[in-house]
Parts: C-alpha cells; sequence; structure tokens
C-alpha cells in the first residue's frame, strides 16, 4: 500500500496528456488569501521532486520570476505610476518623456530576463552620440531605477542595468555669466519691468530662481537692527524654494544674507506698490497674487535682456546667479566668502553639496555690491 504524503510535502500526480510526473506544493499565500502554489515536472517522479525542491529554493531566496514575459517597457511603466509618489509634477513629466523618447522605443520590447549588460552597454554609446552626459545619466538612473523596482517584486533576477557606466556624452549648454558693463545696462534695462526686483534681488544676491519665487514678506527685513552692538543690516532670508517640499535644495543652502543698498530700495518700492503686505504674502507674484513659475519669470525677462542689448534666446534667469560670483570674484572676494553667499559647502561653487544650518547674516555681499554698483541713483527720475 503506498504511503500517503505527509501535509506540506505537496502533491505528485502522473498526467497522461504529457506524459510526465508533475509535482506541487503550496509555499504561502496572497494577500488576498490565495493560495500559492510552485509546480514542476519530470519524465520520473524523482526528476519532478528534484525540480520543484529548486523552484521552492529559488522561491524562498527570492530569486523566482512571477512574469518570465515582463519588458522593460512592463518595468518602466510600473515605475512611473508607482515609485515616483511625491515627487513634483514638473518631474514625472520630464522622466515620462524620457522614457517614451529614448527608452521605451530602443528598450522597451526586451524581455527583463534576457537584457544583458552588452544591451545597455550598446544603447547608451549609441545615444551618447545625440545627448549630452547629464540627459545620459538621467536616462541610466530611470531605467536602472525602473528594473530595481522590478527586481524588488520578483521580475528580474539581478538590475544589469547597474553594472554598467555611463559614457561621455555631447557637451551641454556652457553657463555663462555677465561683464560689468552688461550688468550694469541689464539693471538699467529691467527699471520698468514688473521683474526689476527680482532682476536685482537675483543679481545682487545671488539667491536661486526658484528661492526667490517662494519668498514672502515674512522674510524679509528692510530696516534691519541699526541700533543693537554689532547692528543687523537689512537682510532676506532665503530659506524656502518652490520645490515639493518647500525648503531650499538642501538646507545647506539656507542663509541670510545682508542686503545691499539697491536690493533695500526696490524692495521698498515692491512693497509700497502690493500695499505693504506681511507675513506669507509673496515677495514676487503673477497679476492674479499666485506663485510664478519659471515660465512666468523667463517671458517676463526676455525683454530685459533684449533691451539690454543682449541676444534673449542666449540667456536665462539662472545666469544672474553665475554673474553674481563672477562679479564678485573680479572683484578681489575670495572663493571662501563667495562660497557662503551661495549656501555652498566648498569653493568648488557646485550645486552638489549645500549647507545644512542657518547662518548668521552674511555682510560681504551686499558690502561688495554696494561698491560695485552703488545706491540706486535713477530712484525717483
Amino acid at each position: 500500500m503506498t504511503k500517503r504524503r505527509s501535509r506540506g510535502d505537496g502533491g505528485l500526480h502522473w498526467d497522461e496528456a504529457r506524459q510526465r510526473w508533475i509535482a506541487s506544493v503550496t509555499v504561502g499565500y496572497t494577500p488576498a488569501g490565495k493560495r500559492i502554489v510552485r509546480k514542476a515536472s519530470g519524465k520520473t517522479k524523482t526528476e519532478a521532486n528534484n525540480a520543484l525542491r529548486k523552484k521552492i529554493r529559488e522561491y524562498e531566496d527570492g530569486l523566482s520570476i512571477a512574469h518570465t514575459g515582463f519588458t522593460v517597457a512592463d518595468a518602466l511603466a510600473d515605475w512611473l505610476a508607482y515609485g515616483l509618489s511625491g515627487k513634483a509634477a514638473n518631474t514625472v513629466g520630464n522622466y515620462t518623456g524620457l522614457s517614451g523618447t529614448h527608452i521605451a522605443p530602443d528598450l522597451g520590447a526586451r524581455k527583463l530576463r534576457d537584457l544583458t549588460a552588452n544591451d545597455i552597454d550598446r544603447w547608451l554609446a549609441a545615444k551618447s552620440k545625440i545627448l549630452s552626459t547629464r540627459t545620459l545619466r538621467l536616462l541610466h538612473s530611470i531605467l536602472n531605477r525602473s528594473i530595481n523596482r522590478a527586481m524588488a517584486r520578483d521580475k528580474v533576477m539581478r538590475n544589469v542595468v547597474s553594472l554598467c557606466s555611463v559614457p561621455y556624452g555631447l557637451d551641454g549648454r556652457p553657463s555663462k555669466s555677465l561683464t560689468f558693463d552688461q550688468a550694469k545696462a541689464l539693471l538699467t534695462a529691467a527699471e520698468h519691468s514688473t521683474l526689476h526686483a527680482y532682476v536685482v534681488l537675483s543679481l545682487l544676491t545671488g539667491a536661486r530662481t526658484e528661492e526667490l519665487r517662494a519668498l514672502t514678506w515674512a522674510h524679509v527685513d528692510l530696516e534691519g537692527r541699526p541700533d543693537i552692538d554689532p547692528p543687523i543690516p537689512p537682510s532676506v532670508h532665503v530659506w524656502r524654494s518652490v520645490r515639493v517640499d518647500g525648503d531650499t535644495k538642501t538646507r545647506k543652502s539656507r542663509r541670510s544674507l545682508a542686503l545691499p543698498a539697491r536690493c533695500v530700495q526696490v524692495l521698498t518700492d515692491q512693497w509700497e506698490r502690493q500695499g505693504l503686505p506681511t507675513g506669507d504674502a509673496l515677495v514676487f507674484a503673477s497679476k492674479t497674487g499666485t506663485q510664478l513659475d519659471r515660465h512666468n519669470v523667463l517671458r517676463a525677462f526676455r525683454p530685459i535682456i533684449k533691451a539690454a542689448g543682449l541676444n534673449s534666446a542666449e540667456w536665462t534667469p539662472r545666469e544672474l546667479r553665475h554673474s553674481f560670483v563672477s562679479l564678485l570674484s573680479d572683484n578681489g572676494m575670495s572663493l571662501e566668502e563667495i562660497a557662503d553667499l551661495c549656501g555652498h559647502s566648498g569653493t568648488s561653487i557646485t550645486e552638489s553639496v549645500y549647507r545644512h544650518q542657518l547662518r548668521p547674516v552674511l555682510l560681504n555681499g551686499a558690502v561688495a555690491m554696494d561698491r560695485i554698483f552703488g545706491p540706486d541713483d535713477t530712484h525717483g527720475s
């Protein structure tokens, strides 16, 4: 008499249609309570049982592939749908566009289990001939994160993208800075623009455009405390930005900057025009009172550039910050002091590492800018 199999050993039966032994066992249950069954077949009972044990080991090691037909396009779609929670709509749109333009058409139909490091190397090499290094790195990151998510969900055994390095691509658009004469012309051209105070503050303090768009009057001190020792000058507290979390790029970017006299003047004019607002009222707002976006700023910035005698297609608001650094450097300020004013943690003037603590009001930028430009002697003319 055949001995009954113990509970948990699974089942073993002969499949007449396939002419093979079928071994099966329940390895767990889904959140909905449905059994998770693993099956294997063989010409003999021993072969079927050995194949089943192998599948069970793979399952327990987290290496089982749930869907052998899962493709790169499937991984991208899953990551874009569920892996970008909390990201800004612009970021999601950018990732979706890059995926649809550069990844899915070339690699989308490839099954993840068949994707190789050589496939990725060849794909990146081809893209390096038409895309910048920055875009290549972003594409690599998107694909890497998509397949990492798929691997964590047992769709593939390993992520070959992580094994591949990113080649150098085409040179990106180089950053520029205004000369002193160009900066003076720009300040003059901005005088009758709704963006006047924005341009002056950006050029003379080096604040980022996303920091200025989030600036409120609660973070602007137009009077200071000249009556105490040491006196506190008028200042602006760069503590917020328009990023999704509302904070600056990193906490190290949070800083308080003394205001040059010209900034105090244009901000005072702005404050009076807005009806003496306080608190969380925006310093720079659209006509409807909402927060400016980068398109609003760029649209208003281009006529100013053109009026200053420059090519409006070649300049963007972010280059006012580069100009701030260049003008201070040209006038003898040390790299360490410039790094402090920009919120950099080092002297490389990069946008990768920033300060994490609030700093005292930094005076040197205001002093240097007053020496370079002087007060706004056109006010009232």
